[in-house]
């Protein structure tokens, strides 16, 4: 049996709408997904990248492979945002091969105008 778990419905919790055609999210940001600093907390600003990439790798699906898994993963955090304030991501491809994909998000605060995050993973394809 699979495991319960949905993306989607985690990304629902958190407020995130995401595009998975356009590899595109947006958020405005709750009081409840503030840290202790004030600022938005720095997990959801990864999920976020995380999820736009994980859409992304499903987006450029290998003829038969069967799943895939991060091996690597890195956020650089470059600034952040507050209560009411809207944060987007969009995620690209840098790499997209049959054995291993690379992709690039960005997040932003748009209300503001400034960059948040540059985040990078790498995921390994799986074939039976």
């Amino acid at each position: 049996m699979p495991p319960p778990y949905d993306v989607h419905n985690f990304l629902r919790l958190l407020g995130i709408d995401v595009d998975e055609k356009a590899l595109t999210a947006r958020l405005t940001v709750r009081h409840d997904l503030i840290a202790g600093t004030g600022y938005l907390w720095a997990p959801v600003v990864v999920a976020i990248a995380d999820a736009l990439c994980a859409f992304g790798v499903a987006a450029h699906w290998p003829e038969g492979a069967t799943s895939f898994t991060t091996v690597e993963s890195k956020a650089n955090f470059l600034g952040s945002a507050t209560e009411g304030e809207v944060v987007v991501g969009a995620a690209t491809p840098l790499h997209a091969g049959r054995t291993t994909q690379v992709w690039d998000a960005t997040v932003s605060n748009e209300t503001k105008g400034r960059p948040m995050a540059a985040y990078r993973c790498t995921q390994l394809i799986l074939y039976r």
